[in-house]
């Protein structure tokens, strides 16, 4: 699966305006719920709040990738989000770019292709590449050569 599939154009949101985990989870859930009316905005942040309170999901500096289950949607949803100043993860941890997923019941391994795609996309150039972005487009452009990348490296992988 792309990671242009899960984050198209509509689903990055540059400069958030949240201080915190739990104000960034607000905002990035509108973003889903305003693209995706048919999902219940309060079960969405349920769900990623549900996960997230299992085991905190910033998986390396400036980095979080929240996600969660939603049994009715079909394929994974995800939303970018990206602090410039920095949101309060955890107590002394401070993340600047949220890769937020909610996937269908039926995607468990499709889900794990994608977080594998991002954390490679989290180690390469690209990352620091979406952070400096000034706008939707551009992340859009820069997620469809990493996918071009990352497949040809990943079809050589045994």
């Amino acid at each position: 699966m792309l990671l242009s599939d899960v984050f198209d154009t509509r689903h990055i949101k540059l400069n958030l305006e949240s201080e915190t985990k739990d104000e960034a989870f607000e905002e990035l859930t509108e973003v889903i719920t305003t693209l995706h009316p048919e999902l219940d905005r309060r079960a969405v942040l349920n769900s990623i709040t549900a996960r997230e309170n299992l085991m905190n999901t910033a998986v390396m500096p400036d980095v979080a990738l929240p996600h969660g289950y939603y049994e009715n949607l079909k394929g994974i949803v995800g939303v970018i989000g990206v602090s410039h100043a920095g949101i309060a993860y955890e107590t002394e941890q401070v993340v600047h770019c949220i890769f937020m997923m909610l996937m269908g019941g039926a995607e468990h391994e499709r889900h794990l292709r994608v977080l594998s795609g991002l954390l490679s996309l989290c180690n390469s150039r690209a990352f620091s590449e979406i952070t400096a972005a000034q706008s939707g487009q551009e992340v859009s452009d820069i997620l469809r050569r990493f996918d071009q990348t990352y497949a040809t490296y990943a079809r050589r992988t045994p």
